[in-house]
């Protein structure tokens, strides 16, 4: 990646901590920051997967290492934070990556389902923020990364409470960064909101202009992703189609509907069948 050979020093060595860490944009950044000399924890609930994880990577001669963690239990989290610094040493950068969709009209989503999905999706963030934050702030060397979502920006048809996580950890991240700005701490942010990605997760999504609004590939939003770490990006959109929404939002909601409707976009979910396995 041009331009970033000196950041790319600044990870060798550094721990850095993926949650959904075994499966889709998780892994791919495993290995990819472990590429770049990182010393990699993924966490995941997925036992097996962490094992398929460590393995590969063992085989790589990659500094990749799996611990089971359930992101949704507020004491597990603390819990396995102590336990990776511990083992691995103060943590560098933070990837709050796990997350969960339901693919149903709100009213059609049942109590439970919402609350897990806004466990994992939301106050994970928060839990993990606050296990690793105040190291970094005491070092003065850290970042934080939030994967969220181009969900965050605009409500779509059947996502309202994957839409209002994602709009969430939105406004977490940008307040995080005001505070750490106003108290003069060098610790870095960077909030991802990219489209539907081709991971699984949102299996069946459709799109109307793909030219304009693709179905991502995975391994290009990763390699982004890690560009934007390694240069210390505070904002990742993908597409930069997406950018449209915030000045459509300058006009009366109802041309906002109509626009939405005309892209697609409240059509999205129609077909939506997500991952057989999903939790």
């Amino acid at each position: 990646m041009p331009g970033t050979l000196g950041l790319m020093k600044s990870i060798q060595g550094k721990t850095a901590v993926i949650t959904g860490g075994a499966s889709g944009i998780g892994r791919l950044l495993a290995f990819g920051l472990a590429k770049q000399g990182a010393k990699v924890v993924a966490w995941d609930i997925d036992e097996a997967a962490l094992a398929r994880l460590e393995a590969e990577a063992k085989e790589g001669g990659l500094d990749i290492h799996g611990i089971r963690c359930d992101v949704s239990n507020r004491a597990e989290v603390y819990a396995r934070a102590t336990e990776t610094a511990e083992r691995f040493g103060r943590v560098w950068l933070l990837v709050n990556n796990a997350g969960i969709v339901s693919g149903k009209r709100f009213l059609d989503t049942p109590d439970e389902r919402i609350e897990k999905l806004m466990s994992i999706n939301t106050m994970a963030a928060f839990w993990t923020t606050k296990a690793f934050l105040p190291a970094m702030i005491e070092a003065r060397d850290g970042h934080l990364v939030t994967i969220a979502s181009a969900a965050g920006i605009i409500g779509t048809t059947g996502l309202a409470d994957y839409c209002a996580s994602k709009s969430a950890v939105i406004g977490f991240t940008e307040s995080l960064r005001m505070e750490l700005r106003k108290t003069g701490s060098p610790v870095r942010t960077t909030i991802v909101c990219p489209f539907f990605i081709d991971t699984g997760l949102f299996e069946g999504v459709k799109t109307r202009f793909s030219l304009l609004l693709p179905i991502l590939k995975q391994d290009y939003v990763a390699k982004r992703i890690l560009g934007a770490i390694l240069k210390g990006k505070k904002r990742l959109v993908l597409p930069l189609f997406v950018y449209l929404v915030w000045v459509l939002r300058l006009f009366p909601v109802g041309f906002l509907d109509v626009m939405a409707d005309f892209f697609g976009i409240s059509n999205t979910m129609d077909d939506f069948t997500g991952r057989k396995n999903a939790r």
